[in-house]
This record gives C-alpha cells, sequence and structure tokens, in this order.
C-alpha cells in the first residue's frame, strides 16, 4: 500500500484523514507542529509522527529521505491569523508548499495533493461554480491559497510529479483530539450552542450562504484522488463540496429540526437584534450559488453524509463529551 505524509496530520481535518488513510492501509506518516494529546489508537495507527516546523527547510529535506509515494500538504494559517504580517503569512501559507514539491519532485515523488480553498474566488455569483472560473480572491487567505496553487500548477507542468488542487467548501464534522480548534466552524458552532445552551444565536441575519460537507466525505474523495491513474486525471483542480448551498438561517432550522427530534425539545433561534426567527421568512426564495462537482464524481466521488445524519453525529459526539466530564 501507498505511503503517505500528511503535513498538518494532527490538525483538525488532517488527524481525521489520517486515521482515514492509516485504516485503509495507507502507511501514514503524520507531520505537524505539535504533538497531540495521548490517543493511542489513533498513534498506534500511525507509522510515524513527527513533530517539527514547515517553515524549516532541514526539517523538510529529512521528511524527503522518506521517498513517500503521495505528500497531502494541509498547513495554512486561518482567516484571521492570514491577515498578519506578510512575512510570517508567506513563510506558513506559500513557501512550504515551494520547499515541499522542489525537494520531493526531485526525488520522483508520484503525486502532491494541496489543500485549497473556495475562498480563492473571491465574491461569489449566484450561478453555479465551475472551476474554470476566474479566481479573484478578496483576503489574504484566499490570495497566498491561490498562490500556492499556480506554485502546484508550474511543477505540475514541469516535472513528472502530478500535482493537484483541492478546493474545500466549508467542511464540518467532530475532531480526533480536544486540542483541534473545529468550534467557530458554523455547523459545529451551532450544535454546541444548541446542545450547551439550549439555544441558537446567529450572529447575522442568516443570509450568508455556505456549500457544507462533512469531514468523512472529504477523505473519501481525497482517496480517490490519491488512487486515481493519471490518464483518468484530465485536470488538476477539484471541487470537493456537496454541491448543496444553504443559507445560515436554513441550517440554523435544520439543526434546531435534529435536535427537537433528538431531545424532544426545541431551541429558540436568535437574530443580531434578539428577535426570535419562526422560519425563512424572505430568504425562503433567495437566489444562491453552487459549486459544480462534476470533475470528482466522474472519478467516482458522491457525498454519502446528508445534514441530518452529519449534525446527527455531532450531537453524538457532544453527548460522549458530556458523559466523560
Amino acid at each position: 500500500m501507498k505511503k503517505a505524509l500528511i503535513t498538518g496530520g494532527c490538525g483538525y481535518l488532517g488527524a481525521r484523514l489520517s486515521k482515514y488513510l492509516a485504516e485503509k492501509g495507507y502507511r501514514v506518516t503524520a507531520f505537524d507542529n505539535f504533538s497531540p494529546s495521548k490517543y493511542n489508537h489513533w498513534v498506534s495507527l500511525m507509522e510515524e509522527v513527527i513533530v517539527g516546523d514547515i517553515r524549516d527547510e532541514a526539517a523538510i529535506s529529512n521528511l524527503v529521505k522518506n521517498n513517500y509515494d503521495v505528500v497531502l500538504h494541509m498547513i495554512s494559517l486561518d482567516h484571521q491569523k492570514s491577515e498578519d504580517n506578510p512575512n510570517l503569512v508567506s513563510a506558513i501559507n506559500i513557501m512550504p508548499t515551494w520547499n515541499l514539491l522542489d525537494k520531493f519532485t526531485k526525488r520522483g515523488l508520484e503525486k502532491f495533493i494541496y489543500f485549497s480553498t473556495i475562498h480563492v474566488y473571491g465574491k461569489l455569483p449566484n450561478e453555479i461554480i465551475k472551476e474554470e472560473l476566474t479566481p479573484s480572491p478578496q483576503n489574504a487567505y484566499g490570495l497566498t491559497h491561490l498562490l500556492s496553487e499556480n506554485i502546484c500548477n508550474y511543477f505540475d507542468r514541469k516535472t513528472d510529479t502530478t500535482c493537484i488542487n483541492v478546493r474545500l467548501s466549508n467542511s464540518y464534522g467532530s475532531p480526533v483530539f480536544k486540542e483541534n480548534n473545529c468550534w467557530w466552524l458554523v455547523i459545529n458552532d451551532l450544535c454546541r450552542t444548541a446542545f450547551e445552551h439550549n439555544k441558537i444565536q446567529l450572529l447575522s441575519d442568516g443570509s450568508p450562504q455556505r456549500d457544507f460537507i462533512h469531514s468523512s466525505d472529504i477523505y473519501r474523495a481525497v482517496e480517490i484522488l490519491i488512487e486515481a491513474k493519471n490518464g483518468e486525471l484530465k485536470e488538476n483542480i477539484f471541487h470537493i463540496a456537496s454541491g448543496n448551498t444553504l443559507t445560515i438561517l436554513e441550517l440554523a432550522h435544520m439543526v434546531n429540526k435534529v435536535y427537537k427530534e433528538r431531545y424532544h425539545n426545541e431551541n429558540p433561534i436568535y437574530l443580531p437584534d434578539n428577535s426570535i426567527s419562526k422560519d425563512m421568512g424572505n430568504l425562503k426564495k433567495v437566489e444562491k450559488y453552487s459549486f459544480d462537482t462534476t470533475r470528482i464524481k466522474k472519478l467516482g466521488f458522491h457525498p454519502q453524509t446528508n445534514l441530518d445524519t452529519g449534525i446527527n453525529k455531532l450531537f453524538d459526539y457532544l453527548e460522549k463529551q458530556y458523559e466523560n466530564k
């Protein structure tokens, strides 16, 4: 089975992806800048867990010696931190992509998968969004990911390594480690607030739109890309999304519906002015964008975890955490 390196392998998405691939039989090395809390089962699945700084070229040089078949690069500052000092942001969000590809392609790496974001597009028009849409990032987070995408495109053209950019929509799902900061994610936050405080508090009027995909579906899509033969990959940019767009208000009412079915109780949904939302109101007929997922579907990917199931899984996790307190 293939030997895989996952940078950011102890992070929110990285830890779950590392576990998923290891359970599928991949020989997984997780590289991260912190040592996670004790989780013996997860650690036992890994071939190696390496703690290091992705900015350290010596650390990257040591990784190259291990002759991985595939590198999955997931390290990036988040939205807020990406607005900080440009030198720091480029040192973490951009230069490691270049350094990894420069060194690994010279050692005959088979495949490199870069985890980008739909934020490279900037403001989205209310239409079907295809990968051909010209990116126009509106923040440093989107800009730095687009620059790393271009680095991948360069090495895809100039070397024998297949370099793939995956543009992720909004993920959700439970974490592996308590250190994984994932509760700012919209669905995670709404479920935890409902579970712990018996209410849902929106920070907007609920009109912002999001495409939500469960983390388990992301890992299945990534596995398909790892296993795809070069002849099957006509392009090197792929959306990983559900293809279903909701407003935040619609989502809040979905979380409330699942909560009511589970606990036979209902949470008030508070809007920023402290009024309570009873229904969709004027947002029922709002125009929406949607992400075209034809490319990844042609390789055999179809989302398997619908929102009801994903929300229930989050409540399962929250219940377990409450019982273990």
